[in-house]
């Protein structure tokens, strides 16, 4: 198989359609079909499923796709990594979920950089299982995840453990001595999710199965213009919101008759990569 042939089936996965897949790829519909019919005799099975006017993935597809997309990801990342070698004598490639990055990541990242030319720092963003895969394909040089990696040839370290705090604007809390499990659930919730982590499944607890929340984003920062302006209530991270306390722009709801868990950021890399070099500033300056 090749690059093409692996572009054009991710591309035909997403627009479901072999005219409509040539149409934007700019190519005849027979390279779609033919493209697609190599594939299928290289992996020995059918990818697709076709109806009058359109295609769907069958089950053997759906799983080609996530190693299909891999592929593609792993040759980009080799490319960088050689380009890198040219100009930066330091490569460092950190994978990070949204609720650590503004806490935890980015002032790291700061320091690497500051009155540094020689060092290159790339960031992918995401949830923890898909940053935790990339790690595993060498793709990543250290994962920032929510849940922990217990796989031999890998360390996984507690980074930091925070609580997680119910959070409103600022004045408009509604129940200033404190709410219940009950009133929670009655509550405008605003739901960032915290996936499959400890403080992200207690929370899902709160509410009744398949509840509609007011907003539900999968980036806790994204959430903070809405509490700010006065939208809802919801669980974050302490240290994420610490400087909106302070300054008196958000405020803490307390809970009366229940407890919010921590949440636990880990901090996952191969046994054999010095860590220290990324998280202690120990790297060469021009």
């Amino acid at each position: 198989m090749n690059t093409e042939e692996l572009k054009t089936f991710i591309f035909l996965s997403k627009v479901k359609n072999f005219t409509l897949a040539a149409e934007q790829l700019f190519i005849a519909q027979s390279t779609v079909t033919n493209r697609i019919s190599e594939l299928e005799k290289e992996v020995g099975k059918k990818l697709f499923s076709r109806g009058a006017k359109t295609v769907k993935l069958t089950e053997a597809g759906e799983i080609f796709l996530r190693y299909a997309e891999r592929i593609l990801e792993l040759q980009s990342t080799s490319i960088e990594e050689m380009n890198a070698l040219s100009s930066h004598s330091r490569k460092f490639s950190i994978g990070a979920i949204n609720a650590t990055y503004e806490t935890y990541v980015k002032p790291l990242v700061d320091e690497c950089l500051k009155d540094n030319t020689v060092t290159s720092v790339k960031v992918m963003l995401g949830h923890s299982l898909d940053l935790i895969q990339h790690l595993q394909d060498n793709m990543l040089d250290m994962v920032f995840s929510a849940i922990p990696l217990k796989r031999i040839g890998f360390n996984c370290d507690v980074f930091d453990v925070d609580r997680v705090t119910l959070v409103c604007k600022k004045g408009a809390n509604e129940y200033p001595d404190g709410v219940t499990k009950e009133q929670l659930a009655k509550l405008p919730y605003l739901m960032c999710d915290f996936t499959l982590s400890e403080a992200g499944v207690f929370i899902r607890s709160l509410f009744p199965r398949n509840h509609i929340f007011r907003l539900d984003v999968d980036n806790s920062s994204k959430l903070l213009p809405y509490l700010e302006n006065g939208l809802g209530y919801s669980f974050l991270p302490y240290k994420l919101i610490k400087d909106k306390l302070d300054a008196g722009v958000l405020e803490e709801v307390a809970l009366k008759d229940f407890n919010a868990p921590n949440v636990t950021t880990y901090l996952i890399y191969r046994q054999n990569y010095d860590i220290s070099r990324f998280l202690e500033n120990k790297f060469d300056k021009e």
